[in-house]
């Protein structure tokens, strides 16, 4: 498995900018996926971006135009620079990784549930002060 460790989080005010950054074991995957989740007290853990290893990209609806992934295939650190943050950004930040196969590995990325990740940071957390 992929070892990931997330760093960056902290505490903002609304309308403030942070970059979490996620630096990955070297990644033996030829296809992958790799994506950004948050979870907040008492809520699911849900998606927040996505990309694979063409450079697709996928956000949620809630953070589309104000959040972008990104990665740096030479440091094996994936990203996620948030701008304009809101309160209900407030929560903990996963990263996440995941082989796919070489059939599935167009579209696959973006359909992928947090189950179907197969390796996951231990988290940073992200407060927004309204």
């Amino acid at each position: 498995q992929v070892q990931l460790v997330e760093s960056g989080g902290g505490s903002v005010q609304a309308g403030g900018s942070l970059r979490l950054s996620c630096a990955a074991s070297a990644i033996t995957y030829t296809y992958y996926c790799m994506g950004w989740f948050r979870q907040a007290p008492g809520k699911e853990r849900e998606g927040v971006a996505r990309i694979d290893s063409d450079g697709r990209t996928t956000y949620a609806d809630s953070v589309r135009g104000r959040f972008t992934i990104s990665r740096d295939n030479a440091k094996n650190t994936l990203y996620l620079q948030m701008n304009s943050l809101k309160f209900e950004d407030t929560a903990t930040y996963y990263c996440a990784a995941t082989p796919l196969s070489w059939w599935t590995r167009t579209y696959a990325c973006s359909t992928l549930g947090s189950a179907d990740f197969a390796s996951w940071g231990q988290g940073t957390q992200v407060t927004v002060s309204s």
